[in-house]
């Protein structure tokens, strides 16, 4: 076969298969409501939140071990939002707004969460932990801005979560680390 035939058949083969994608696009958004999801190269949505495995983990600047750790997180469970795929490795985005790459394989799928990170700085009220989900429940412990806990479940407003042993729910609007309206199971 000649070069301008076998790069006619490439050009044809990339045209059909974007008309296929435009095709396939439009039948999805004509079936889904206002919200889509982006499915990354792995097959998993994007974005999405996992948490570190381990204590040690080196944050990269660049999607590979060749590139220089730009950051070091340096505790186990920390939740991650991850906004980006190449490969093996992961770009991810803590609760701070500080972004790198991670090797997939020191990011687990279990889901904790970090309550109101964004009122730290701001010497910010505390938050009760509650005996069931509803805000006149009963208060099992008064959490701190900034503590990670690990969720158990949300149903989209409230989240089952656990702190250092205590086990209750918070309003889903005061944790990083699942999306406003996002149903979870651990």
């Amino acid at each position: 076969m000649s070069g301008f035939a076998s790069l006619r058949l490439a050009f044809s083969a990339a045209a059909l298969g974007g008309l296929l994608c435009v095709l396939q696009a439009s039948a999805q958004s004509a079936a889904a409501p206002a919200q889509t999801v982006t499915l990354g190269p792995s097959g998993l949505p994007l974005p999405r939140f996992v948490s570190l495995k381990s204590g040690r983990v080196n944050s990269r600047v660049g999607p590979g071990a060749n590139y220089s750790v730009d950051w070091m997180y340096m505790k186990a469970g920390l939740p991650m939002e991850v906004i980006q795929e190449f490969d093996t490795w992961r770009r991810v985005r803590d609760a701070d707004g500080s972004e790198g790459w991670i090797n997939q394989s020191l990011l687990s799928g279990r889901r904790t969460a970090i309550v109101a990170p964004w009122q730290r700085s701001k010497g910010g009220g505390r938050i009760n932990l509650l005996d069931r989900a509803d805000k006149d429940a009963g208060v099992i412990a008064i959490l701190e801005p900034g503590v990670m806990g690990s969720i158990k479940k949300c149903d989209g407003q409230w989240c089952e979560m656990t702190f250092e042993g205590h086990t209750g729910w918070i309003a889903q609007s005061q944790v990083w680390g699942a999306y406003p309206g996002e149903k979870v199971k651990n």
